[in-house]
């Protein structure tokens, strides 16, 4: 069901082309699904959500416009173990902390100034390139 309610929260329009990307509709409803909700879908939930907006799209049409973003670095492909991959918009250098109890993936950003070499024992001349940080537990009431 689409509410014609307007958005409180309007997600900025979608550019044609992103990164030598061009945008088809598909790739925009799509990264406007991931935008407009950061919650780490699956490729599942992603298409579930996309059959709101364009009830044509198929499954294999959804993997292809994630990988499309996925390799034009427009989104991340997380992995958590044997689970099925999920989608970040969040470029930011950041780690995932996955909610045991909730299954709830959130962003964990790395405080300003604390940089990895600090809590780290790196190999002398390591330059670190991409960083995935995964912390599972769970969430107690303070």
């Amino acid at each position: 069901m689409v509410s014609n309610a307007p958005d409180p929260n309007p997600i900025p329009d979608i550019p044609e082309e992103i990164a030598g990307l061009r945008m088809t509709r598909q790739r925009q409803e799509i990264y406007r699904i991931l935008i407009e909700q950061r919650n780490h879908p699956t490729a599942n939930e992603v298409f579930m959500r996309a059959k709101d907006r364009l009830p044509n799209i198929s499954l294999a049409t959804v993997y292809n416009c994630l990988e499309a973003l996925v390799q034009h670095g427009i989104i991340r492909q997380v992995n958590f173990e044997r689970e099925s991959s999920r989608y970040c918009p969040n470029l930011r250098e950041h780690g995932h902390f996955h909610d045991a109890t909730t299954g709830v993936i959130h962003d964990v950003d790395f405080k300003p100034g604390v940089s990895l070499a600090d809590v780290l024992n790196l190999p002398p001349g390591a330059v670190i390139q991409d960083v995935e940080i995964t912390l599972r537990g769970k969430l107690v009431a303070p």
